[in-house]
């Protein structure tokens, strides 16, 4: 049975991505944090050439808050801005939509259609994140390539969106809407911190944002550092920028 050290290695990744996940559900978190490590994960373990997610904002539309790449995180901020997409049909019904061909469908999604296209994205499967009647966000799973997903695949990706909604909505009253929509306009908030310490990193050291956000977080993971807190400094211009690249290439 040759495959099985592959299976077996596979489980393994399985087993320690929903341990990573649940553990965010008994300790202090940072809700950026998390949403990255799912992105990552959800490419490392899926077919999957990238990976976002969007949350639904206080005004009902969506938000860009993790994505494994640039282009991944370039089409999902056309998709929110434009209102147009499988992802956008997924938050409004709660229910996954697939696009195993985008061009096939440029008529229901014109504008999505022809900036997948430029992004080189084929495909789409849209995976609702989602608790009881309450949908939170989107867990977009982009292929450059057009093709259904195996459904073994998409059962891994709703299950670990589903544990990804638990953590986001963990210590709220869920039934009082007011307080949802606090929750997730901090977590939207902490975004913009993030991207724009992305942004000063990326031009300070001449790298590329994803190069940038890297650095920033194998920095506050080496020193068990809120990532937020990090980036605030990194704002201030109070950050060690030397010390910042030092410890990505030391991780590398």
């Amino acid at each position: 049975m040759p495959d099985t050290p592959d299976i077996d290695a596979r489980q393994q990744r399985v087993s320690r991505t929903f341990v990573a996940l649940a553990d965010t559900l008994v300790t202090d978190f940072d809700i950026a944090d998390v949403l990255h490590m799912l992105v990552e994960r959800v490419v490392e373990l899926l077919a999957v050439s990238a990976a976002g997610v969007m949350l639904v904002a206080a005004d009902g539309g969506l938000e860009v808050m993790a994505s494994s790449s640039q282009r991944a995180e370039l089409l999902e901020l056309f998709a929110a801005q434009t209102e147009d997409g499988p992802c956008v049909d997924c938050a409004r019904t709660g229910s996954p939509v697939i696009c195993t061909d985008i061009e096939s469908h440029r008529q229901r999604w014109p504008r999505f259609t022809a900036a997948a296209h430029e992004c080189g994205f084929r495909a789409v499967h849209a995976v609702p994140m989602r608790l009881r009647d309450q949908t939170v966000g989107v867990l977009a799973l982009l292929n450059t390539e057009p093709g259904a997903l195996p459904d073994d695949d998409l059962q891994l990706g709703q299950a670990l969106a589903d544990i990804a909604t638990i953590a986001i909505l963990q210590h709220r009253a869920i039934e009082h809407s007011e307080l949802v929509a606090g929750q997730l306009q901090n977590a939207l908030d902490t975004r913009i911190v993030i991207e724009q310490a992305k942004a000063i990193l990326a031009e300070r050291g001449g790298v590329s944002p994803d190069e940038a956000f890297g650095r920033l977080r194998a920095y506050a993971r080496s020193h068990n550092q809120r990532m937020t807190d990090l980036a605030r400094t990194v704002i201030a211009g109070t950050a060690d920028f030397a010390e910042l690249a030092a410890e990505a290439r030391a991780q590398k």
